[in-house]
């Protein structure tokens, strides 16, 4: 019966977090916002929306927010870099929240019985649970060893396992503040020790990659009156769009650049004009070019000219 309750609640919490995602979504494409600075709050009033949705059906408000903000976290959002900035900015605030708010929760001179067994459950977690759940998970996708390795010696560490484990303090259960302890020395301790191991332990298993070429910035803005959008493209360092000439962007038809920023001077450019690292573009492209011309854009950006012959796609890479 339990578990019957808790399926149908992630059933409902799931459905309604990937359709308020979907539904958000394609809103913000398709409405344009007085002001740029609306959409971060938006997509955060849209993820509210999913949350609370959520939990009046009865169902996973936590998975309905979190399936909603992937499918928006994917999706290409008009003024994408400041709604991200954004909600980086939003997570610091609560990570900060919750770290005051478990500083006052924690009793030192409590943990002191609890050190023991908490480093018991964290060597049992490390050598056996954590890795035989790894290998169960991610052997059928076919990801290698050493990515799974990595994987298995990663660890619990962050507020969120300490934030969970008041879920039962606050319930009032029995044993739970002994609960809380354990979790709190476990997190404490294996961040310190695991957490600066990482980049030597991903060394060794050579999961480090080779320089690639930046993906280039681009910030979309609909244009609703004219059924088309202005695309602000920021070519980085080690980008292989630098030396391409505009001609040789080949934009689909529908897409042009009507503009380039280079060094605080704004021009237009020529079809000869050459593309330089640094230089911000703007490119207005219409509704059914829109996603051809992005593609296009970050496909040059990684492959340069010859970006079709080298097989490069300009799939997404945000």
């Amino acid at each position: 019966m339990l578990l019957g309750e808790i399926a149908l609640e992630l059933v409902i919490g799931a459905a309604i977090g990937i359709a308020v995602g979907l539904l958000g979504a394609w809103g913000l494409r398709h409405v344009a916002l007085p002001a740029s600075g609306l959409y971060p709050i938006a997509v955060m009033a849209i993820a509210v929306t999913a949350y609370a949705a959520g939990a009046l059906a009865h169902g996973s408000g936590f998975l309905a927010v979190y399936l909603a903000s992937m499918v928006m976290g994917n999706a290409k959002l008009p003024h994408w870099p400041a709604t991200r900035g954004f909600a980086d900015g939003l997570g610091w605030i609560a990570q900060i929240g919750m770290f005051v708010l478990l500083g006052l929760l924690v009793t030192p001179h409590e943990l002191g019985d609890d050190v023991l067994p908490a480093l018991i459950i964290g060597l049992v977690l490390t050598m056996v649970a954590r890795p035989l759940s790894v290998v169960l998970c991610l052997t059928p996708f076919r990801v290698p060893w050493q990515e799974q390795t990595l994987m298995s010696w990663a660890g619990l560490r962050g507020a969120v396992p300490i934030i969970l484990a008041t879920i039962p303090m606050v319930s009032g259960i029995e044993g739970s503040r002994r609960i809380f302890n354990i979790v709190f020395v476990l997190v404490v301790v294996y961040t310190l020790i695991q957490g600066p191991t990482l980049p030597w332990l991903a060394r060794k298993l050579r999961l480090g990659k080779d320089a690639e070429a930046d993906d280039l910035g681009i910030e979309s803005a609909p244009l609703e009156r004219l059924r088309g959008h202005l695309l602000s493209v920021g070519i980085p360092e080690g980008s292989k769009m630098h030396g391409v000439e505009v001609n040789e962007l080949r934009l689909p038809a529908g897409a042009a650049v009507t503009l380039v920023v280079r060094e605080g001077t704004s021009f237009v450019p020529l079809p000869t004009t050459v593309l330089r690292r640094g230089d911000e573009l703007l490119v207005v492209a219409t509704d059914p070019v829109r996603d051809a011309a992005e593609r296009r854009l970050r496909a040059v950006g990684h492959g340069g000219k010859l970006a079709d012959w080298l097989g490069t796609d300009g799939a997404d890479t945000r």
